[in-house]
């Protein structure tokens, strides 16, 4: 995994990823304000030499996305729920398995609540994240991080979120961080322990999570990407739109900063190598990862 670096340029916080081709992109772009002058934007990056990125990438807010400029650009997507009301979701948008498994959640004991923020709740996410090495079927990228680095990943952005626990007994099982901005919510964390899966806390997290978004006038959560590349919809896609998530597609801009970063975006390598590859042979390729993961890392 590629280490990140953060600059600011122009008030805006950036972060730079990638080894052969760096792109440079908004640090979290859901609650950085809109670059009203891109052309103006992208002159200021060309000329600060600490820049050191090829390519510049930024996307129009979310709900706006008819293509409103003239650069190279290529639809990107989000998983949304538009939110009307907490009934017309359970009636309207979910799957009926997602309701059995709501009532099933509650049935055997899981209580789902917006919590305080304290040491407590951290030392639980850190059971949680620290269960497996293995998540969606690639290496869990905050596994075995301490109680200082999980902290500090909450703390981010805290006075913008609010935070949920699902508790069986005391037990935390699952936490969802949700950053919230006017009309918008999305996810900073969820996740359940793999050993009350049967319990569905995580079904029960997403039921809370738009209650409370109804209720605080919220109108779209937010939840990811709802398909990743030529990777596609897999079983995480599946778990979105049970639970009313819609694929949302916007455009996203790539502006070459270096000869590099055209040649880059000439030969689509702006992706990454394993993009060109056919979409049949990259799935197979994941699949054989998760499958030596699990080999590796699940021996009991």
């Amino acid at each position: 995994m590629c280490q990140e670096k953060e600059m600011i340029v122009d008030n805006k916080k950036l972060i730079i990823k990638g080894k052969l081709v760096k792109i440079c992109e908004i640090k979290d772009e859901f609650t950085e304000e809109e670059i009203q002058d891109p052309d103006l934007f992208i002159k200021e990056l060309k000329n600060t030499k600490k820049t050191k990125a090829d390519i510049f990438t930024f996307t129009q807010k979310f709900p706006d996305i008819k293509p409103r400029y003239k650069y190279y650009m290529e639809w990107d997507n989000l998983a949304v729920v538009p939110i009307k009301s907490f009934d017309y979701w359970w009636e309207k948008q979910i799957q009926k398995q997602v309701r059995t498994k709501v009532r099933k959640s509650e049935k055997k004991g899981v209580v789902v609540n917006v919590v305080a923020f304290n040491d407590d709740y951290v030392k639980g996410v850190v059971e949680i994240v620290n269960e497996s090495k293995i998540r969606q079927g690639k290496i869990f990228p905050v596994y075995a991080k301490g109680f200082k680095q999980i902290r500090k990943n909450l703390l981010d952005k805290s006075n913008m979120s609010f935070f949920l626990g699902a508790y069986l007994g005391k037990e935390l099982i699952g936490f969802a961080k949700i950053i919230t901005k006017g009309k918008y919510a999305r996810t900073g964390g969820i996740l359940s322990t793999i050993k009350h899966c049967d319990k569905a806390p995580m079904n029960a997290l997403i039921a809370k999570t738009v209650e409370v978004c109804a209720e605080k006038d919220i109108s779209y959560l937010i939840y990811g990407k709802f398909a990743y590349g030529k990777k596609g919809q897999d079983t995480l896609s599946d778990f979105k739109r049970h639970n009313g998530f819609e694929e949302v597609d916007f455009p996203r801009y790539y502006i070459p900063l270096t000869i590099k970063g055209k040649i880059a975006l000439k030969l689509h390598l702006h992706h990454g190598f394993i993009e060109i590859l056919p979409a049949k042979l990259i799935k197979l390729l994941l699949f054989l990862r998760t499958k030596w993961y699990l080999a590796k890392y699940n021996k009991r």
